[in-house]
């Protein structure tokens, strides 16, 4: 029984994607598309997702409203009549409501786009709708670990590189790195792996990264932001992973226009690119006769927790 609901309500969810600017669909319409009256259908999408369909319906088409707000150059009005209101004020009324702030405010200073929901299902950019996963992804545990990894390592890193002189942390390093970072020094790459944390931190908490921290910075300066970017991040990645959350989008309203990404694209490019900067930064510790940090191999550190 429990699994004919959980049928039913993805065959909503699937019309409700597929209907978004349908703005003349009913709930009648929807619930023929489920071989389902009004009134089942209503109880059966009620009863499983906590939402009324109108209720969700109206909540998506607001998610994405504020998608579009900050994506986008429409007008309030257009991106008013696309979430089904005919009118500016009566959407603006609605946004602020369930922002907090207008339109006009929000497409400024733009924060997450997900408004609370009681079933997981959100707007999905750039034109979907996105349905909780059945099932836990188990191989989501090694991505933890991962994320783990990259901040205990970083800490390492910097630890070792707290007793050389300038004259070694600012020695450049020989190797291409085009496309990446400009003659890179062990300083620059400890200070680009925690700012790389520290600058993602700003993005999906919608506040601005000064990148001028970052230009000749000390040591002392790069543990102190690893104390507190490093934690957070950690506590950020774990905490969507623990939810399943890594398809979830928010807005990095740092970009120039705003993106939106979504957290299992951000931390792997974050794991992907540190991969390279912690390399760069422990073949620069080993030119220093600093080689007890190995290679930095994530394998033997996953496998000495477990």
């Amino acid at each position: 029984m429990a699994l004919q609901l959980m049928d039913t309500f993805s065959t909503f969810v699937g019309s409700l994607a597929e209907s978004l600017d349908d703005h003349e669909a009913d709930g009648e319409d929807l619930a023929a598309r489920a071989c389902l009256s009004r009134f089942h259908f209503d109880r059966v999408v009620t009863a499983v997702s906590g939402e009324t369909p109108a209720r969700l319906r109206r909540r998506v088409l607001l998610e994405r409203a504020a998608y579009r707000l900050v994506t986008s150059e429409a007008g309030v009005l257009e991106v008013a009549l696309e979430a089904g209101y005919s009118s500016n004020e009566a959407f603006t009324r609605a946004f602020r409501r369930a922002y907090g702030v207008g339109p006009s405010a929000w497409r400024s200073s733009p924060g997450p786009i997900h408004l609370e929901s009681p079933n997981g299902v959100h707007f999905h950019p750039p034109g979907g709708i996105r349905l909780p996963a059945r099932d836990e992804v188990t191989s989501m545990d090694l991505m933890k670990k991962l994320v783990e990894h990259h901040v205990w390592l970083v800490g390492e890193i910097v630890d070792r590189a707290s007793t050389l002189s300038d004259e070694q942390l600012d020695a450049p390093i020989e190797l291409s790195v085009e496309g990446v970072d400009d003659e890179p020094t062990l300083r620059s790459l400890l200070s680009r792996l925690v700012g790389q944390m520290d600058m993602w931190n700003a993005a999906m908490d919608s506040r601005a990264y000064d990148f001028d921290v970052e230009k000749g910075e000390s040591i002392a300066s790069v543990r102190a932001r690893l104390g507190a970017a490093g934690p957070a991040f950690l506590a950020r990645a774990r905490e969507v992973i623990d939810g399943n959350r890594l398809d979830e989008t928010f807005v990095d309203a740092v970009c120039d226009p705003p993106e939106v990404f979504t957290y299992g694209g951000m931390l792997a490019h974050v794991l992907t690119f540190a991969a390279h900067r912690r390399t760069l930064a422990i073949g620069a510790l080993h030119s220093a006769g600093i080689t007890d940090l190995g290679a930095g191999d994530p394998m033997r550190w996953v496998a000495d927790a477990a």
